[in-house]
């Protein structure tokens, strides 16, 4: 007596034959039309594309993973995993319209977190277009003189030629920074646009907020999440 098998999930054809057993030892299928390969009654739930995408949204607010997995409905180590990919994959340079030499601004701070515990301090140094809103250099590190160098040399040329630097009194900016680049102020309004936005990144991206269980244990998925922030930012400014 023949013994009906589970049509095709994909395309609903019955032209199916088995195909082996997958590590669980549950019975495999193919389908002889579309070659999708299948098992009835799978544990593992297929996460799809408008899934995928409201996770993407998710990552932006301020939600740990654990809550994003609640919301979502899928599992944390797969969320985990999906969140380690794409980290890996985010650019970790400046996406900035292309500006003319001429007179330029920027506003420059560094904001510290943490990566596992509370004796790992990383330091965020950000710089500011204040003209345009546009994060226009990111390094994260410590808070020495080789983090100011590193922030530096992420800015686009034309900043490094033309930009006079507005930052804090911190020594390391006027050991890296240009005399002729640079100019310390203190708590005014030539540095008002930056220490915003370090308040707008601490409230959007869970990981920086100071009271917190959702600090990253990993120093790339703290830097991931930081510069996927950047480049959204940098993309919904209407300029």
């Amino acid at each position: 007596m023949p013994v009906d098998l589970p049509s095709c999930p994909s395309c609903n054809s019955e032209q199916i034959v088995k195909n082996g057993h997958i590590h669980n030892g549950k019975q495999n299928y193919k389908c002889r039309d579309c070659g999708r390969q299948y098992v009835e009654n799978p544990q593992n739930k297929m996460i799809d594309q408008p899934t995928k995408n409201l996770i993407d949204k998710l990552l932006l607010e301020k939600i740990p993973l654990a809550g994003i997995a609640r919301v979502t409905e899928v599992s944390e180590p797969w969320l985990q995993s999906y969140v380690n990919a794409k980290y890996e994959s985010v650019s970790q340079q400046v996406k900035v319209k292309n500006k003319r030499k001429g007179k330029l601004t920027i506003q420059c701070d560094e904001m510290w977190s943490f990566v596992g515990n509370k004796a790992n301090k990383q330091w965020i140094w950000l710089a500011l277009a204040a003209k345009t809103k546009e994060i226009v250099g990111v390094h994260i590190g410590d808070r020495r003189r080789h983090g100011a160098r590193k922030l530096w040399q992420s800015l686009p040329s034309v900043y490094r030629q033309c930009a006079v630097c507005y930052s804090d009194f911190w020594e390391a900016y006027e050991q890296v920074i240009p005399s002729k680049r640079h100019q310390a102020v203190g708590k005014e309004r030539k540095t008002n646009y930056i220490e915003r936005f370090n308040c707008t990144m601490r409230q959007r991206v869970s990981r920086l907020v100071r009271k917190t269980l959702s600090f990253s244990k990993k120093i790339e998925n703290q830097i991931g999440a930081i510069w996927y922030f950047v480049h959204h930012y940098n993309t919904s400014l209407h300029l």
